[in-house]
């Protein structure tokens, strides 16, 4: 028995080991090799400071900003209490806050009616931390934006277009505008 006993000790220290130490020392070094943007966080910097990681949504509210899909994680992009609301669509509390962000959309971006706003416009992602927004999203805050800030629907267009992301591997996923990305460049226009 005390035979076994040694031979269990030694294969679970062998195990730990390798799960535990080895194995996921050699996957962050491949990810840091072949990903090191994405493998240290995605983090986007402005005027040399760190302002944000481009995989998490932040809450931009003013009209010179184009705004993010709704949060659902805590008090709004909060990355400790990710998660969704877990309101299925017959749930009042999610048609009564639906309704008043259509309605909220349709007062801030002139041109929008309540027949066309974007779904991700009015409706948080699965985990309420969503860096992206559509391209219809976007271009229905266009005209909002462009006014705040003094500049033509045209050049607010173009970012739009310039930051718009095609579909991954040509297939998968969907188009699709980062905010984090399109709001510095925004600011960088001065």
């Amino acid at each position: 028995m005390g035979r076994s006993l040694l031979v269990s000790l030694r294969m679970a220290v062998v195990t730990i080991v390798l799960t535990g130490l080895v194995y996921p020392l050699v996957v962050w070094g491949f990810g840091a090799v072949l990903f090191p943007k994405q493998a240290a966080g995605s983090l986007v910097a402005s005027d040399g400071r760190i302002v944000g990681s481009a995989l998490i949504g932040q809450d931009f509210t003013a009209d010179k900003y184009f705004h993010p899909r709704p949060s659902a994680a805590g008090s709004g992009y909060d990355a400790m209490s990710s998660s969704a609301s877990n309101l299925g669509p017959t749930s009042k509390t999610l048609i009564d806050s639906v309704k008043a962000r259509v309605a909220t959309a349709t007062l801030e971006n002139p041109g929008l009616t309540p027949g066309d706003v974007p779904v991700d416009m009015v409706t948080a992602s699965a985990s309420g931390l969503d860096p992206e927004i559509s391209p219809d999203n976007a271009a229905f805050q266009v005209a909002r934006v462009a006014r705040a800030r003094g500049i033509s629907v045209g050049t607010v267009k173009q970012l739009v277009a310039q930051h718009t992301t095609g579909r991954d591997l040509w297939f998968l996923g969907e188009p699709r505008v980062n905010v984090l990305e399109l709001n510095l460049a925004l600011d960088a226009l001065k």
